[in-house]
């Protein structure tokens, strides 16, 4: 009798150094509710918050990444999430325009954030972008989200000042808000993504771009575990999104739970607390 021969292991994979910008919740609180994670009425405990925080940015540094941090400003609470703050792709900075006047302040300290570490070509948009929240950058491509915060407007801006072809969805479900919510590159052009948050239309362009893409559940989306970053090995993710840690083992990862319970009530988690410096 013959026997299948044993199923081959996963290939090894081999992280990349980032370098990161991240913000310290100093001032985070919920007292306004611009996205359904939102509820001023769910007290925020900062110390843990900040606690939860630090254990993101001090596993980023133990995998070996380089972690800049800007100075939080009181007023603005969501300054937590670096990611929204602007879009970097081969040193060249694409600023951020808020939809929410509770955030619009963000843009101009990253801006100067930015300028005053040597980054010399820094576009101020003249279209609502959110920065990482709704760009996420491929070996191939710069996706770009559109329907509930960032301008379709802002998708051909990025592209002239990039370069880089420019792949528009369109998000549907009101949890998923910006992009970063509902997919997350994880090396190259090997993306994970929850269809359940685009249209259909969108959802046959990423069959088409991404067909081997890790599918998530809805309830390993709804924990916000498509809020993950990846340095090409390790991948940092909710600890909650438990659907998601052998489907990445099996792909040659490393998952890396992670609670960031008190940031979700801003409606953020790991990604969203992240911005990559390309």
């Amino acid at each position: 009798m013959r026997t299948a021969p044993p199923a081959a292991a996963p290939a090894r994979r081999i992280p990349s150094p980032r370098r990161y910008l991240m913000c310290p919740p100093e001032h985070f609180k919920v007292t306004y509710s611009i996205n359904p994670w939102m509820d001023p009425g769910k007290p925020v405990d900062l110390r843990l918050a900040l606690a939860q925080w630090e254990d993101l940015r001090d596993r980023y540094r133990s995998l070996g990444h380089t972690v800049e941090e800007l100075e939080p400003c009181p007023g603005l609470p969501d300054m937590v999430y670096a990611a929204n703050g602007a879009t970097v792709v081969d040193g060249r900075v694409l600023g951020a325009r808020f939809a929410h006047p509770e955030r619009a302040a963000e843009a101009a300290v990253h801006a100067e954030w930015f300028r005053a570490h040597g980054y010399g070509d820094v576009l101020e948009p003249e279209h609502i972008n959110e920065g990482e929240g709704d760009f996420t950058v491929t070996a191939s491509w710069l996706l770009a989200g559109r329907g509930f915060r960032s301008s379709p407007l802002s998708h051909p801006e990025a592209q002239e000042f990039f370069g880089r072809p420019v792949i528009g969805l369109d998000l549907v479900d009101p949890r998923y808000y910006h992009l970063d919510t509902a997919l997350a590159v994880l090396d190259g052009d090997e993306v994970m993504y929850y269809p359940g948050a685009f249209s259909p239309g969108s959802r046959a362009v990423l069959e088409r771009l991404f067909p081997d893409a890790l599918i998530a559940t809805e309830e390993d989306a709804a924990a916000l575990g498509l809020n993950a970053v990846s340095d090409g090995r390790h991948v940092l993710l909710p600890q909650a999104a438990v659907g998601l840690f052998e489907p990445l083992r099996a792909r040659g990862y490393e998952p890396i739970g992670l609670d960031l319970g008190e940031l979700l009530k801003g409606g953020g988690s790991v990604k969203c607390c992240t911005q990559e410096l390309r």
